[in-house]
């Protein structure tokens, strides 16, 4: 879980925020990632299919490539 944090943090979490959003992380279980967006992210069009893929796209790279995130 740290390094999903360390990535989420240092990767995703700082071009989210140049757009006015946001993200939690609420859990992390059998390799399901589950988020919450906030800020502009939350209810936009693009966060619910290309912002979601890209951000598991990131973490299967770098941590689990059988990881799946999810909007919680």
């Amino acid at each position: 879980m740290e390094e999903i944090k360390k990535i989420i943090d240092t990767e995703i979490r700082p071009m989210l925020q140049r757009d006015g959003g946001d993200l939690n992380i609420i859990s992390y279980e059998n390799n399901i990632l589950k988020i919450h967006y906030e800020g502009a992210c939350h209810g936009c069009p693009h966060a619910a299919y290309g912002t979601l893929k890209f951000i598991e796209m990131i973490l299967k790279e770098k941590i689990n490539p059988d990881i799946t995130v999810e909007m919680a």
